[in-house]
């Protein structure tokens, strides 16, 4: 049988992961996601591998959620908290993450893409929660709110009306939107210009941010201090300036901090 889904190790650092059931569009059946759970455990483990793109197979759809059908046959309620492959939260990544959305993007499609670090969209995509349509709910779009207005939220949320990649750009869901003959390409440029930089550096950027949607100034502050600590004692932090007066690329290692001389 045909892998549900597609993991491809590229020499340059980057994984594309592909969810392969275009027939069901891409929904997250149970073996789409041991295949995702998997190909999540194989981007974290793999040293050479340093961001990853989720995309789904064919045109019309990325994924259009969690597979109703086995909800019905299963009479399941709430789903198991260890249910879906959710990146930073039930998957432990410390890498960073970019979704392809090649299609519609519905209900666990959208959360998935939402989990992502960064997005990129075809013009083509759609985006929706569509959990009120169908007597469902969505607690995982909780953290939405640190990405969209209120207003906004409250309405996808409560209609479960889609909106088009456009909107989705509008609105800063999206970074990236890119005609669908150009999606992938367009998500490997957006990950080789995150890997143009240091390695650690990216890293406390990614914990910057984070630390800053979930806490308070002060404390937000305190944290991506102790966060960006690594990067700054790292053979890195010496490099770059050192290639900058040289007037040439830097070599980045992604090295242990080291020991710096006392000033």
């Amino acid at each position: 049988m045909e892998d549900a889904v597609l993991f491809d190790a590229r020499d340059d650092g980057i994984a594309v992961i592909t969810l392969n059931r275009p027939q069901t569009r891409n929904c997250l059946s149970a073996e789409v996601r041991a295949g995702l759970f998997a190909a999540w455990d194989r981007f974290e483990r793999d040293p050479a591998l340093r961001i990853a793109i989720l995309t789904g197979a064919g045109a019309k759809a990325f994924c259009a959620g969690g597979d109703l059908r086995e909800m019905v046959e299963t009479g399941m309620a709430e789903p198991p908290r260890d249910m879906f492959p959710v990146p930073y939260d039930t998957i432990e990544l410390s890498k960073p993450t970019i979704a392809a959305v090649n299609g519609a993007a519905f209900a666990g499609g959208w959360m998935i893409a939402q989990a992502c670090d960064l997005c990129v969209a075809s013009t083509t995509a759609r985006f929706a929660v569509t959990e009120v349509k169908v007597g469902r709910s969505s607690p995982w779009a909780a953290p939405l709110i640190h990405m969209i207005p209120q207003r906004i939220m409250m309405e996808i949320l409560l209609t479960g009306t889609p909106i088009t990649a456009a909107r989705a750009y509008e609105i800063g869901l999206v970074n990236r939107l890119a005609e669908p003959a150009d999606l992938l390409d367009t998500a490997l440029d957006l990950a080789a210009t995150v890997l143009a930089g240091a390695p650690l550096s990216v890293r406390a950027a990614r914990e910057t941010v984070m630390v800053a949607t979930e806490m308070g100034r002060s404390a937000a502050l305190q944290s991506a201090r102790h966060a960006c600590a690594r990067a700054y004692r790292s053979a890195d932090a010496q490099e770059g300036p050192a290639a900058f007066a040289e007037k040439r690329a830097p070599r980045w290692t992604g090295s242990e901090p080291v020991r710096l001389r006392a000033e």
